[in-house]
Order: C-alpha cells, then structure tokens, then sequence
C-alpha cells in the first residue's frame, strides 16, 4: 500500500515509517497538514495516517479534507490523549480507525494488514461487478440475424424505461439472460437482480421464499427471515418459468405486484417494496387462460411489455456465430473449428433445446475430439442420416418391429426402434413402444458406455450397422427382444 504518515514528531515519522517499509508498504512523511495536502494534490495513497494534534492546521480538519479530496483512502488516527471523545469525533468524520499514544509499532502493522485486506476485497467486488455488468451487457448476448438485432433493440429500449416485462420463448432460447441484460442496463443496475425459480418450489415453499416469515410462523421458524421480495427491494425480482405457478399463489402474487407491499408470514406489519418484475413463460399463457390455469389479472399485469426471443430453428444464420462463441469460452485457445458442411447440416436440424443444446453440442464435440482441429459432425449433432440442404425432412414411424415374447413394447416397435430416432424425438416415440422415457434414456446412456467400451477394446466395430447390432443384441440380453422384421443384417454378421 502507498501510506501518508503525517505527525509532527520526527521519531515517530522515523521509526514508525521505517516498520512500514520493512512490512513491505511506500511511506510518505509530512511534519504538518499543510504538507501532507500538499503531496496529496500529486499523489494518491491507500491511507492516512495522522496525529490529531498537529501545528496549524489539526489532524481532524485534515481527515475532513482528505475524505473529501479522496474519500476511497483509509484514514488511521493517532491520538495522545486518552479520551474517547477524541476518538469517537474522528471516526464520526469518517477515521477507519485509531490508536491511543504511546502505541507499538506492530499494532500499527496489524491495523495496516487489515486494511489490506479489506481493500483487496473491496478492489475484488469492483472487478466483480464490472465483469457481471460487461457479461450482461446486451451487446454481450450473441447473435448476427437481423431477429437478434430486433431483440437487441427492445432491450435497449425496455431497459430504459421501469415498467413490468413478460418473456415469452421456449426452453433453453435464453429468456434469463435477456432478464439479466435488461436488468444490467436500467437505472436500477446497481441494486439485487433477484430469480424466483417457480417450478422448483412447491406452493408452501413459494410463498415463504416470496414474502419470508417471522419467528415462530410456524414450527421450524426459529428467526425472521427475509423473502425474495425484500431482498430485492430498489431492484428487480426475476420469477422464471411462472406457468408452473399454482393459482394460489397466482392470487397472492397479483396483490404485491398491484400494490408493492405485503406481510411476512406470521407477521402484521405490512412492508413496502420497490422493484421491477420481470417474468418468463416456455407456454402461452393465452391457452392456459383458456383452460382457466392462470388468472387473467395476473397475465394483463405482467404483459406491460411483452418481449419474445426466437427459437434457434427461427435463425439458423446464427449457429455459426455461436459455434465460434462457445469455442471461444470453453475450447481454451485450442483452435477448433467447424467445417462449412457441417454447419449446412446444423442449419437443417431443428434444435429443440435451442442455444443451450447446440452449446452442450460444442462442450461435447470438443471433449470428444482426440486433439485439436476440426470438430465433427456426429459430435456436434448426435443424430444419424441428417439429410442435406434443400431436402424435405419428415418425421415418420419407423418401420414395425416384431418383438419377442419378452418384449416391453407394443406390436409393430421396439427399443432399436426408438434408438435408431434422434434423442429430440425420442420421448415422442417411447409412448408408441408403451416405454417410459426415462427408461429410454438410461438405457441409451448406459448402451453407449458399453459400446466405448467394447470398440476401445477392438472388440466390435465403429460403423452404424455395428452400433444397431450392439444395441439389438444387448436389448435381447436386457430382456427387451427386439430384432426387426426387414432388417438387412444377416445372422452370420451378427
């Protein structure tokens, strides 16, 4: 640290000033406030450290000035005398600390420590928060089409202004983060950004997390306990996912977004917020209104301002543009790269998990990949027989299967069956084989590790044909006998 010491004693500035060198700091001296204003108009230190009584001008006139002139340095008193008077005034002037005279050089070393450390942290929390505003900037959110540049647009627009937004878009298009950006760039940027995950919650949980308790509110409430709503206070409160919020709770909400004020469970006094809401829905809310599963008061309270983020399948010019993003935050300079084929391939395939599939594609194609170059294909799709541009895609039954008596699934389909179907369609063809998805899923986890497995060990092969026999002969080992009807592999291949 760069330290000040100004005391009119010249041992004191010797001996004192040199313990400070030892320890590692800078120290200017100065014998008088006048001096030590006078090397602050051309320096700037960490701290101050001053005698309260100094010629001319005196130790608490100079305290005053330097929070004034620089009021992030820390200021150390040194007092001789011994009254609390003395040092409760300096501190009300804004001191960081004091010492009483006589002291020991080492109880100034310990203050100065840390002061250090705070100081670290506190340079630590800028940096922070100078990362989090740059990450959530809405010129950070990724994206070349002219449907981005539209959305990029209504942020800077929404933001501006401090009414309530609805987030319409399907799972994984990035409605948080747009929340977060719109947030990031409104006058209330420097208070709480606060999400709400309602599908997480069940109702009796919501409602504690929402509006907090007190004491004794029910059994486990052993001490008061702010909600969500006060945590949030002269910021913006984020609920994600609020078609999954039961219409109880709906009821409750309604109430504090019209009026910004509620009361802690068990409590009676009524406490007043000030924040923005901010919501997002994966549904139409229009339908659920229908079907009578959201209050209509609700929904025309939130939809002040309606933004909507477009899935992936809406702008495929984007994939490339991401592709190269994700390289670069998590491929570690390696140089990876995407060939031009594979991205026509991409544009074709639909993305149901929109960007944050096709980032978990990345993550995975480059795990997958024996060293750095290009990435392939299979990696970053998974799915086989993508077809090429310009050809129309169908999505069809495949052909019937004839399962065994010990067979889990319905006539005419089979586990291979629903194997040989890209993993987005899976959970729409589990049904038809009368299969709970989730079945499906770890069972094709745990196929996969064994083929590894076996082909690591040369033990089988690495082509399609080799993964579909794989596959059929551990399903008839599991119990699933599944072998297709019109298949063209022959008994002595398998």
């Amino acid at each position: 640290m760069k330290i000040l010491l100004a005391d009119d004693e010249k041992t004191i500035r010797k001996t004192l000033g040199d313990a400070i060198e030892d320890a590692g700091h800078e120290v200017l001296a100065a014998s008088s406030a006048e001096e030590a204003l006078g090397l602050l108009e051309h320096r700037v230190v960490d701290c101050l450290i001053t005698d309260l009584k100094l010629p001319g001008m005196s130790g608490l006139d100079l305290l005053r000035r330097v929070r004034t002139m620089h009021p992030e340095t820390y200021v150390l008193v040194i007092t001789g005398h011994a009254s609390i008077e003395s040092a409760v005034e300096a501190v009300k002037a804004g001191a960081t600390d004091y010492v009483e005279k006589p002291f020991l050089n080492d109880a100034i070393l310990l203050k100065l420590e840390r002061m250090a450390r705070e100081m670290g942290l506190a340079d630590e929390l800028r940096r922070l928060k100078g990362e989090l505003a740059t990450r959530y900037r809405f010129e950070s959110l990724v994206g070349a089409s002219d449907v981005m540049q539209r959305l990029f647009d209504q942020i800077r627009s929404v933001a501006r202004n401090d009414y309530d937004v609805l987030l319409t878009g399907e799972s994984g298009t990035g409605k948080e983060l747009v929340a977060r950006a719109i947030h990031h760039n409104s006058p209330r940027a420097e208070k709480p950004f606060v999400p709400v995950a309602c599908a997480a919650l069940p109702d009796t949980l919501l409602e504690d997390e929402l509006f907090g308790h007190e004491k004794g509110a029910f059994t486990d409430a052993r001490e008061r306990r702010a909600g969500r709503f006060e945590q949030a206070d002269g910021g913006t409160i984020f609920f994600d996912d609020i078609d999954d919020m039961s219409l109880m709770t709906q009821v409750k909400l309604i109430r504090v977004l019209q009026e910004r004020s509620f009361q802690r469970l068990g409590g009676s006094e009524t406490i007043s917020v000030d924040v923005r809401a901010i919501a997002a829905t994966k549904l139409d809310l229009r339908k659920k209104l229908e079907k009578g599963e959201f209050r209509e008061d609700l929904y025309y309270r939130l939809n002040v301002v309606p933004v909507h983020i477009a899935p992936l399948r809406a702008r495929p010019e984007d994939i490339p543009v991401l592709v190269e993003h994700f390289i670069r935050k998590y491929g570690s300079g390696r140089g990876f790269r995407v060939e031009p084929a594979t991205y026509e391939a991409m544009a074709e395939y639909e993305w149901p998990g929109n960007v944050r599939e096709l980032e978990n594609a990345v993550k995975r194609a480059m795990a997958l990949s024996s060293a750095p170059g290009v990435l392939s294909r299979k990696y970053l799709l998974a799915l086989p027989d993508i077809p090429a541009v310009g050809e129309r895609r169908e999505q069809q039954l495949p052909e019937p299967l004839d399962c065994g008596p010990r067979g889990h699934g319905a006539a005419g389909t089979s586990l291979t069956t629903v194997f040989s179907v890209p993993s987005a369609s899976r959970s729409r063809y589990a049904p038809v084989a009368n299969i709970p998805s989730r079945a499906v899923s770890v069972a094709m986890r745990s196929i996969i590790e064994h083929w590894r497995s076996f082909a690591a060990a040369g033990m089988i092969g690495g082509t399609g044909a080799d993964i579909l026999i794989f596959s059929a002969l551990t399903f008839q080992v599991a119990g699933f006998s599944a072998v297709p009807r019109s298949s063209n592999i022959t008994k002595d291949r398998a």
